[in-house]
């Protein structure tokens, strides 16, 4: 790892990278603004109903209107009843064992760590984060409620108050959601595919008319690596007929394959006349089948073939995009069978579970939520020990910081710090002084509530990177002003918040960072290392000669290296906050791995568009030699990724070069190309498909070779 330090200037530019940071996570996207315009008619909504109608824990509903997912509406009635299910849990929870504990001191104290536990425990062993997320709320909150010297009815009405309030923000929220749902019905499939035909629409159309690429690339690119995992999630938890979901599978899986055909071309020096009118014509085609489908049927289709030009095009792919879009509209015209095409889940997997399947087994999460016991029960000792109730903040602060790793951690503690000064100070406590004195109504309070809440969204729309800072000033806005029915005349409810998230990131910094410390670059580099060895896995796909289940599994692979690149991406982030003796080299490691990431994408787009080859789906149907020395070459990739993996963990291994791979495949094309130009231009995208993975991985092999 020294040669590594040593390789590369270790310190990165702060400025340029906060700078192209914010750059990339606040730019608007397609669908961000209708989503945040749906955040916050829901969270006003919200806080309207509750403060006229006087139901304490407005800032409970509120939040919970604007973290409830809206991916799809199946997702929304989905993350709903998480929620709502998983709130119900919570308060059960607190009603039943509070009883037994309540009149005995040291027992309750054992209670309150108990349920902290439980809470981290939750969060680390139940796979659908906003159900664990909102369990530990309802502990961290709902807790506190029982160290009041009040009755136990009153105790028990407010937190039966806490789930109405809940409730109450789940169900506005779903309401919003069905209503724009009804507005634009078929939002959910229909827009994801027509959001991916234009993004291939528009890179045609560039490469047509000799406009700037960039942009265009980056978004079909940026697509391609999504895929249509969600797309056919939300199909099979649909209740169309049956003819019709089989269709809109099969369109499903052909937008994904063009959209992965598109990801692979690259810009043209020099397009001759004909191929620029031949990109034209593949734009109007590809605008032709999106606008029936937004249409719903209603617009006529072309359904004539798409002219083949006599002579090979400029642009590799361009005739495997022509025989893809041609697929496409002979389902949509039903002139073509679309059962191929669609694939069905595989009775082999294993069914899908609520919790992780080693969540009783792994150590990991009992260590996990030790630690989180162990910063949230210091908190709690410490701010009733002061007498001090305003500070509780800490603990929450303590159950939405702790990751698994320093780095993300910390990342997440100076979001949360971050978002809170905004959210508390400026905004919350600014707003007291400078604005609230001039507002009389609930109307006025509603003016500013939707610009907060509109800004703290926008922020939220962002990568995870970012989202976390618009969550907390959206947290701390609404813990100042939604905690009463009338406008805040007190700037001290402001300060003991921010005061609480100070006092637990330092509980957080001494527990995660100084007893059980987790370097984030060790993350980083593991998942690094995973995302080769899937690679390798991926490049020897389809093991199975069953198209349902080589398909499944090869959605399933592709969601994993998806998963990796963006663990690996967030742990990167999070080595610039880690301090200490081998921060340099840490840096060192973090430029390296940020320069592989981006070719490791470019492999995995290729092999991608390489896998119906392999597949063997209609149309890519490959002679007997010429599919052997692709399986020889595909065996030879997935070595050369292994060694590459096994000499970062410093194990020895020869990283030899494929070249001899490539070209025994390059003498099969030439053996197997026929006369028919559409079979040699077919063959020659075959072939510019391989060449481009191997330069990949020729470079990687002798960069990770000279660093490591």
């Amino acid at each position: 790892m020294a040669t590594a330090a040593q390789s590369v200037s270790a310190t990165p530019s702060s400025l340029s990278w906060i700078e192209q940071f914010l750059k990339d996570e606040l730019s608007p996207y397609p669908g961000r603004t209708a989503l945040v315009a749906r955040m916050v008619i829901a969270a006003t909504l919200v806080m309207v109903v509750c403060m006229v109608f006087r139901i304490p824990y407005a800032f409970q509903g509120s939040i919970y209107a604007l973290i409830v997912s809206r991916e799809s509406s199946q997702a929304t009635f989905k993350s709903a009843a998480s929620i709502l299910s998983m709130t119900g849990i919570g308060a059960a929870y607190l009603l039943a064992s509070a009883w037994f504990v309540i009149s005995i001191p040291m027992l309750h104290l054992l209670w309150v760590m108990a349920s902290f536990f439980l809470g981290f425990y939750a969060i680390s062993t139940i796979k659908n984060f906003g159900a664990s997320s909102t369990f530990a709320i309802v502990i961290c909150i709902g807790v506190p409620l029982w160290d009041r010297h009040l009755s136990a009815e009153a105790n028990v009405e407010d937190t039966l108050w806490l789930c109405l309030a809940s409730a109450i923000g789940v169900v506005v929220t779903v309401g919003v959601e069905t209503v724009f749902s009804r507005i634009k019905p078929g939002e959910d499939i229909v827009a994801g595919i027509t959001d991916r035909l234009g993004a291939v629409e528009n890179l045609a159309m560039c490469f047509a008319t000799d406009c700037p690429c960039v942009q265009p690339q980056a978004n079909v690119v940026r697509l391609a690596m999504v895929g249509t995992s969600l797309l056919r999630r939300t199909l099979q938890r649909s209740v169309y007929a049956p003819n019709y979901a089989e269709q809109m599978g099969a369109v499903i899986a052909l937008t994904g394959r063009l959209v992965d055909l598109a990801a692979n071309v690259t810009s043209p020096v020099k397009l001759s006349d004909e191929d620029r009118k031949q990109v034209r014509l593949l734009a109007e085609n590809v605008g032709s089948v999106r606008s029936a489908l937004l249409a719903q049927g209603t617009s006529p289709l072309n359904a004539s073939r798409l002219p083949q030009k006599d002579v090979p095009h400029t642009i590799p792919l361009l005739t495997e995009m022509e025989n893809t879009i041609q697929l496409m509209k002979d389902v949509l015209t039903g002139s073509q069978s679309s059962r191929v095409f669609a694939s069905r889940p595989s009775s082999g997997d294993p069914p899908p579970s609520f919790i992780v399947r080693d969540a009783f087994t792994n150590l990991k999460h009992i260590q996990f939520a030790l630690k989180g016991c162990l910063t949230a029960s210091l908190c709690y000792i410490v701010y009733n020990g002061v007498d001090w109730p305003g500070i509780s903040t800490a603990v929450t602060t303590c159950f939405l910081t702790a990751l698994s790793t320093v780095g993300s951690s910390r990342q997440k503690q100076v979001l949360r710090i971050s978002g809170a000064v905004v959210g508390g100070f400026l905004i919350g406590m600014g707003s007291q002084i400078f604005i609230l004195p001039f507002l009389d109504s609930i109307a006025g309070f509603t003016i500013l509530f939707v610009v907060v809440t509109a800004f703290a969204s926008w922020f939220m729309t962002a990568s995870p990177r970012l989202s976390y800072f618009g969550v907390q000033i959206g947290v701390a806005f609404c813990l100042i002003h939604l905690n009463s029915f009338a406008i805040e005349p007190s700037l001290s409810i402001a300060r003991d918040r921010v005061v609480g998230i100070l006092f637990g990131l330092i509980t957080m910094w001494l527990v995660f960072d100084q007893l059980w410390g987790a370097s984030a670059v060790s993350d980083m580099k593991r998942g690094f290392l995973s995302t080769v060895r899937l690679l390798a896995q991926f490049a020897r796909e389809p093991i199975s000669t069953d198209y349902n289940v080589a398909a499944e599994r090869s959605y399933s692979l592709r969601e994993a290296i998806n998963s990796n690149f963006d663990a690996a991406r967030a742990s990167a982030d999070g080595v610039l906050f880690e301090f200490g003796p081998s921060r340099q080299q840490d840096l060192a490691w973090r430029t390296k791995f940020r320069q592989w990431q981006p070719q490791l994408r470019l492999l995995f787009i290729a092999e991608i568009a390489l896998w119906k080859y392999r597949a063997q789906l209609p149309g890519f149907e490959l002679p007997h030699t010429l599919g052997a020395a692709q399986r020889a070459f595909d065996d030879e990739l997935a070595r050369a990724l292994e060694a590459i993996a096994d000499r970062i963990e410093g194990q020895r291994s020869q990283l030899g070069l494929f070249e001899e791979s490539l070209a025994r495949l390059e003498r099969a094309v030439s053996t197997c190309e026929g006369p028919q130009p559409k079979t040699a231009d077919r063959y020659q995208a075959f072939l510019f498909l391989h060449r481009r993975i191997e330069s990949v991985t020729t470079s990687l092999q002798k960069e990770i070779g000279n660093t490591v």
